[in-house]
């Protein structure tokens, strides 16, 4: 195709070039040389006319008429020798006129303008050699005149010879395009085809069958053998796959058996959380009453030993129970709530601060916090109790005879809210910061501050179920200072309707309101 293409350009570009010198010949030489020889001609009666004016009437303004007609001459002849150098023919023409101007200015013109005016027979003599200037005209005419049509047969033939060429040219294109569309057919399409039947084979399940293009170019074949390993190096995958499938398997019967066996020990953790929310209370309330009772009515015949044992068994009865209680809200985290939803932390705080309403009062404690707390999604019962803790705390662990003061701050952490709460009570030594959150981990004896040492153990337990993580600030210098993150909360892009079915939660059980820190 590319050698047919340079072909008909070459044989294009060789008639276009021929016919288009032909045309500048006419057009840029010939034609100009018939104005500049009739230019001439004309320059030449000029001269003729003004020297008969001047002999007959001999007036001097006769003259003027034949010095122009010479320069016309002089000027004409310079361009005919210009525009038909190459043509000696037309030049030889054009040479014979000039010789026989000159003769019959020598013989006749010039001797007439010189002297007298010599006998009737001159004029005659003048006559002939003027006859021979124009024979000479008659010549150049006709042979300029065959030389145009020369030229103009010639454009008719080159064009003519250009119009067969392009048809050629077109036909041959057209064969070479059926013949080159067969050939694709034959060498490349149904290669393609049979490589892309193999390959839908193969996607359609397959596996087995050998992608083989047969027989085709080069390309074709290489890109078929391409395709068939990747063939093999799929079912090779494949199997591994399919094995680790089965290996999947086994792990989910293990893991479905397992999670049943967890099902069920939480069913039993479930009924162990009863028993120890009614069944395990009701022998201690029992206990204390029964204690309280024996006090009361046998308190007279007691001394003071014995009254000490019964408030021994009392105080250790509800000791019991608040551990009961707090070990029964501690293992609800993350079983029993509302569900997450998006609130402002101000509400948890809120509720938290109203249950803390006495302490706050008694201990005359100021709290300090922002204007407006972020919204996160959480659990709003867990989130209160989570601020019921630290708070409780702060005002627990107060200086003696200072003002309890809590100062609560929130800011933007590496895509978390930072929230922390900062005391000026006694502090907490930086040893001990990990240690305060294992439950049942306490830093003060039972008769200095009361509790169970559950409350930051829960706290942790709360703020890791919502994504975040809690911890001792050791920075801070005066007090203790609890420092909590949780995730920013996802911006909504659409409200749900309030009716919809599916955006309603029902809350499953409600949390205990408070621990004792």
């Amino acid at each position: 195709m590319t050698l047919l293409v340079i072909t008909g350009a070459a044989a294009g570009a060789t008639a276009l070039g021929a016919n288009s010198r032909v045309t500048d010949d006419l057009t840029d030489r010939l034609m100009p040389a018939r104005s500049a020889a009739q230019e001439l001609q004309s320059g030449l009666v000029n001269q003729e006319t003004a020297v008969l004016g001047y002999a007959l009437t001999g007036e001097a303004s006769f003259l003027a008429p034949f010095r122009d007609g010479l320069q016309i001459q002089q000027r004409s002849e310079d361009r005919l020798r210009e525009l038909l150098a190459d043509r000696p023919d037309l030049l030889a023409d054009l040479d014979a006129l000039d010789r026989a101007a000159q003769a019959w200015r020598v013989g006749f013109a010039d001797p007439l303008l010189a002297g007298p005016a010599p006998d009737p027979a001159f004029y005659d003599r003048g006559t002939d050699l003027f006859d021979g200037v124009r024979a000479g005209f008659d010549q150049q005419n006709l042979h300029l005149t065959e030389a145009v049509d020369d030229a103009r047969s010639q454009i008719d033939h080159m064009r003519s010879i250009r119009n067969v060429v392009y048809t050629a040219l077109a036909l041959v294109l057209v064969i070479a395009a059926g013949i080159f569309a067969v050939l694709v057919r034959f060498a490349v399409t149904e290669p393609l085809a049979r490589l892309a039947a193999s390959s839908r084979r193969v996607a359609q399940g397959e596996f087995a069958h050998r992608v083989d293009a047969g027989r085709g170019p080069a390309d074709i074949r290489s890109l078929a053998t391409d395709i068939e390993g990747m063939r093999r190096r799929i079912v090779a995958e494949l199997d591994v796959v399919r094995d680790r499938q089965r290996q999947l398997e086994d792990r989910t019967d293990q893991l479905d058996a397992t999670a049943e066996e967890l099902r069920r020990s939480n069913a039993d953790l479930e009924q162990f959380a009863y028993v120890a929310s009614h069944d395990l209370q009701e022998p201690l309330r029992k206990v204390a009453s029964f204690c309280q009772l024996l006090e009361k009515r046998y308190g007279d015949e007691l001394d003071d030993r014995g009254r000490q044992y019964i408030d021994f068994a009392v105080d250790g009865a509800r000791r019991m129970q608040a551990l009961i209680s707090d070990l029964l809200a501690f293992s609800r985290v993350g079983r029993v709530g509302d569900g997450f939803e998006r609130l402002p932390l101000d509400r948890p705080l809120d509720k938290a601060l109203s249950n803390l309403a006495a302490v706050v009062e008694d201990t005359g404690a100021r709290i300090d916090r922002p204007e407006r707390l972020p919204e996160v999604d959480g659990d709003p019962t867990l989130l209160s109790m989570l601020w019921q803790n630290l708070v409780g705390n702060a005002l627990k662990f107060s200086r003696p005879d200072t003002e309890p003061r809590v100062a609560i701050t929130a800011e933007q952490d590496d895509g978390m809210w930072r929230i922390c709460v900062q005391d000026n009570g006694i502090g907490v030594p930086e040893e001990f910061a990990e240690k305060i959150f294992v439950i049942f981990q306490r830093l003060h004896a039972r008769e200095e501050y009361s509790g169970t040492g559950i409350g930051l153990a829960l706290c942790k337990k709360i703020v890791e179920y919502h994504g975040g993580d809690i911890r001792l600030d050791p920075d801070s210098r005066t007090g203790a200072r609890f420092c909590f993150t949780l995730p920013i909360a996802e911006p909504v892009a659409e409200d749900p309707p309030a009716t919809d079915p599916l955006q309603q939660s029902t809350p499953a059980a409600d949390l205990p309101g408070g621990t004792n820190p």
